[in-house]
């Protein structure tokens, strides 16, 4: 309903051809991170987007995105897919033609530290298809901390793919057995996990990776918790599936 009402977006929310575009190897994989400073052509467009939608909660209580989301309209997903689609294919090799799917939308981080479940407490992969790329782009006025990649130290594991799923699934709950009462969101100091890389949240940033690379956002303590659009930890997040081919 939200979509329908907003209509399509201007084609200035797309991505900036002038961008600054590095790739960033991680860890001892080399795996790459691509960063884009000034990614989207009018950021303000993109929030004024979201500040007109419906934001719901995203976790349900069972260790997913610790906030809320909101879908975003197709017509701006559309367009930052098309944008995003050589560069993916340059960097990651998966080839345009063999999209088989994807899905959009804005994400705020409002959970209290003391709230957390014990998953949303150390890093995470989002699958463990390495055909599945995730983009992220900063542009609330809470863009505070940022988005940093892990290794599990008991497996060494930096990415997490079919085969090795097991492996890491079995020290993941040893992992969060030995996490300390009081323990927040990852960082550098979550035990059992060596950061590799951290990205600062800076506003009209855009990073793109594989899904199954460990990861988590850095909320840093006294970061804004707001559900406000405009002034808590806004995030537009893509995730691009490919068939095999």
């Amino acid at each position: 309903m939200a979509e329908a009402m907003i209509g399509p977006p201007p084609r200035r929310v797309g991505l900036n051809p002038a961008a600054r575009i590095r790739i960033m190897p991680v860890g001892v994989s080399r795996e790459p991170v691509v960063v884009v400073e000034d990614a989207l052509l009018d950021p303000e467009a993109a929030i004024g987007q979201a500040d007109g939608l419906t934001f719901e909660a995203a976790d349900e209580g069972r260790g997913g995105y610790p906030g809320i989301r909101a879908k975003a309209p197709r017509a701006l997903a559309d367009c930052l897919v098309e944008g995003a689609m050589p560069l993916v294919e340059s960097v990651f090799g998966l080839r345009p033609a063999l999209l088989s799917g994807f899905d959009a939308s804005f994400s705020i981080v409002t959970a209290r530290p003391a709230a957390l479940h014990p998953m949303q407490r150390i890093p995470h992969i989002d699958t463990r298809d390495p055909r599945r790329v995730a983009i992220l782009c900063y542009l609330g006025g809470g863009a505070v901390g940022g988005t940093a990649f892990y290794r599990q130290d008991s497996t060494g594991l930096e990415q997490v793919g079919p085969d090795r799923f097991d492996v890491y699934y079995a020290a993941r709950r040893a992992d969060v057995a030995r996490l300390p009462p009081d323990a927040g969101y990852p960082g550098a100091d979550t035990p059992g996990y060596s950061e590799t890389a951290h990205f600062e949240a800076r506003f009209n940033r855009l990073l793109v990776y594989r899904s199954c690379s460990l990861h988590s956002g850095v909320i840093p303590s006294g970061a804004p918790l707001s559900p406000d659009p405009r002034l808590g930890r806004l995030t537009l997040n893509i995730f691009l599936d490919f068939a095999a081919g």
